[in-house]
């Protein structure tokens, strides 16, 4: 999205769990205040790591609490994955288009050897054999549609199709092809 020090960016679903691979925009972007960051929870942890960052408490689910066009930039990093269902993630997706000009979403990918959220290696690449790990490992929560929909290049290209946008999709994070360990959807 390459901002410039003066674009506003809004970074929706940022962690109150601070630590090394949470809020990476956060600990690396060097213009924080003009950072908006959202959460589902208080962000006391958060503010208290990110200052210069403005925080937002959010709902899941609903309209975002800003005008139309009000950032530059909106950004979410492993977040889509978590929204519920398809009618939600095209919610999700739709809100960050109509708050920003530009957006970037990143997931993990479902073809990834590894599955980020169990640690559970190439189980996942089948639903009944993903469900019957999660159960006997003790994660059931992430074989339920409501906490974890596995996301691939297809369905990102299906919630950026009805977007009047320009939007490409690929591969990033750990990069091993199709393999690669995120994906990306961007539009502008």
């Amino acid at each position: 999205m390459h901002p410039s020090a003066e674009d506003q960016i809004l970074d929706v679903g940022v962690s109150d769990v601070i630590n090394d691979g949470a809020n990476a925009l956060e600990r690396s972007y060097p213009h924080q205040e003009k950072i908006t960051a959202c959460g589902l929870g208080a962000g006391i942890e958060f503010k208290a790591a990110f200052p210069l960052c403005r925080y937002v408490q959010i709902e899941p689910n609903t309209r975002l609490p800003f005008a139309d066009n009000s950032f530059d930039v909106a950004t979410s990093n492993a977040v889509l994955e978590h929204v519920g269902s398809h009618d939600n993630q095209m919610l999700f997706v739709k809100e960050l288009c109509r708050v920003a000009r530009r957006v970037f979403i990143t997931v993990p990918n479902k073809f990834f050897p590894v599955e980020h959220h169990t640690a559970l290696p190439l189980l996942h690449y089948h639903s009944g054999a993903f469900r019957v790990a999660c159960r006997i490992t003790g994660k059931s929560e992430w074989a339920q549609e409501e906490n974890l929909i596995l996301m691939t290049r297809k369905r990102l290209w299906r919630l950026a199709s009805p977007i009047a946008r320009h939007a490409a999709v690929g591969h990033t994070g750990l990069m091993l092809g199709p393999l690669s360990s995120n994906l990306y959807l961007a539009l502008d």
